[in-house]
């Protein structure tokens, strides 16, 4: 059989992922700082882009009023330049001083003297300085302490001797935002080539520091430190701290046993040791959370429906400078400079159609999250319907990826709070009865309810809350009760039947 070479005809589909294409697909998933983050990166790249602020009617109408309309003066005459404003003709129009006009005007030079006289000019931005000269609110509000600061004043005050001084300086840079050392003593000290003692000595001095709990190596230490401080570390709350594993699984009973005490002490020791910070260093983080902004907002309708509409802060505004463009692309010296006009120009049209691309779909895909969800808003979590990505995609007619990605990290304001776009997508747990399949989320409530109207004397377990739930139409197995339970950081029934007892026994 001869082998020969042959050109062959074939056709075929493929989807072709241009970089416009990614960009638009990226858009989607991204929350509202990281996209405001991105189009300011696009903006710097791209010079046909630039942001459309809003502007105040009101205050631009004033703005404009001001422009047209020359100052009047008192009496009726125009002011004819910026001379009339000065300090001489005020007092001969208005018959006055500028300390009676302005009663927190300290005063002339020759009643302050020329040195307060350019200290308080300087610091109302006055004496003819620009306006940037002055104080700003920012200036005077001092910093957020760090952690780190707060540790190197208290080194600086407790240690004299450059060494222990260095010391402390290599503790501190092991604590953690917690203000735990998580750096290890023969290590600083081999690093530093100290013995091991000298170190602890140090450590010791530094575990005094303010707050108390400070330099911990861990949680049992850091709870000792604090009774400590309050000097209640007695050698019952010494075996109390030192078996904070039986503490964490409620066996009170061994507790007792071990501490020595009775159950009326032991619930005042645990009282104490709740009253304690585990963390003392958080209190000098300098991280702060950002506010959550909803995307989509939702009210009732005067028609008794819902209306959604898109928060406008969460909507950029982003504009594409044509007449930028008209003036400098004839003045392109060669072809390089033309392709990269007109590509500034693609990608600035590509942008603008991809971020009102993005707000339709937000938009379309809350519509029918809002529709599919009705019960829910109108009577709460018990109401909350099963609901997956495949039923909103195919009744909006887009694909289920799209709708993840739409989904993922936006949220939602309505008459009930503000939720997450995926809070919407819960499990379908089966109905006992045959009937409407139950949403995971009201499954979870419901469970939640149940524990927390039980009586001391009737804990329910497990198996009872699954004959409970399947007697009011949930059919769902006991593994599934107990995951629910767990991740809702609910005890089992036997540490609470435990605790709900010790509690009964104080309260007689």
């Amino acid at each position: 059989m001869a082998l020969a070479a042959k050109l062959q005809l074939r056709q075929s589909q493929s989807l072709v992922m241009t970089p416009q294409l990614m960009q638009s697909i990226r858009l989607l998933q991204f929350t509202h700082v990281e996209l405001e983050h991105f189009i300011d990166e696009e903006i710097e790249r791209n010079p046909l882009l630039e942001r459309a602020e809003p502007q105040d009617d009101a205050a631009s109408d004033q703005t404009q009023k001001a422009e047209a309309e020359p100052p009047v003066a008192a009496d009726g005459d125009w002011f004819e330049n910026e001379a009339g404003w000065s300090a001489e003709a005020i007092s001969e129009k208005l018959d006055t001083s500028l300390e009676n006009l302005f009663p927190d005007d300290p005063g002339t030079s020759e009643r302050l003297g020329p040195d307060l006289t350019a200290q308080w000019k300087s610091a109302s931005g006055g004496g003819g300085g620009s306006s940037s000269e002055g104080l700003d609110a920012g200036d005077m509000a001092a910093s957020a302490i760090t952690l780190r600061d707060h540790v190197g004043e208290q080194i600086a005050l407790a240690f004299a001797d450059p060494a222990a001084r260095l010391i402390a300086r290599e503790l501190a840079d092991g604590l953690d935002e917690t203000g735990y050392v998580r750096a290890d003593v023969a290590e600083i000290a081999a690093r530093l080539g100290t013995d091991v003692a000298a170190v602890g000595k140090v450590l010791a001095v530094c575990q005094t520091f303010e707050p108390a709990g400070l330099f911990a190596r861990d949680l049992a230490e850091c709870l000792s430190l604090q009774l400590a401080v309050r000097d209640r570390l007695d050698p019952a709350m010494k075996a109390l701290v030192a078996n904070l594993e039986l503490l964490a699984r409620r066996d009170f009973q061994a507790l007792k046993r071990l501490c020595g005490v009775d159950e009326e002490d032991l619930l005042d020791m645990l009282a104490e040791i709740r009253a304690l910070d585990p963390r003392p260093g958080m209190a000098f983080s300098g991280g702060a959370s950002d506010a959550i902004v909803a995307d989509v907002e939702v009210r009732a309708a005067n028609d008794g429906s819902w209306a959604v509409e898109l928060n406008a802060e969460t909507l950029p505004r982003v504009l594409v400078d044509h007449i930028y463009f008209a003036q400098v692309s004839p003045h392109a010296k060669n072809q390089a400079e033309k392709d990269f006009l007109a590509e500034c120009l693609q990608n600035a049209n590509w942008l603008t159609r991809s971020l009102d691309q993005r707000a339709k779909t937000i938009l379309k895909v809350a519509s029918e999250i809002v529709r599919q969800q009705d019960a829910f808003l109108v009577h709460g979590v018990r109401q909350l319907k099963p609901l997956n990505l495949r039923t909103v995609a195919d009744a909006i007619g887009m694909h289920e990826s799209t709708v993840s990605r739409v989904t993922a990290n936006k949220y939602m304001l309505t008459p009930r709070g503000v939720f997450e776009l995926r809070y919407f997508f819960t499990a379908s747990i089966a109905a006992s009865g045959g009937g409407d399949a139950h949403s995971s989320e009201a499954v979870r409530d419901r469970i939640k309810q149940l524990i927390d109207e039980e009586k001391p004397v009737d804990v329910l377990s497990d198996d009872a809350i699954v004959d409970m739930l399947k007697e009011s139409g949930v059919d769902i197995a006991r593994r599934t009760v107990a995951k629910y339970r767990e991740g809702m950081n609910i005890p089992s029934s036997v540490q609470r039947r435990r605790e709900k007892r010790a509690l009964a026994s104080a309260g007689r």
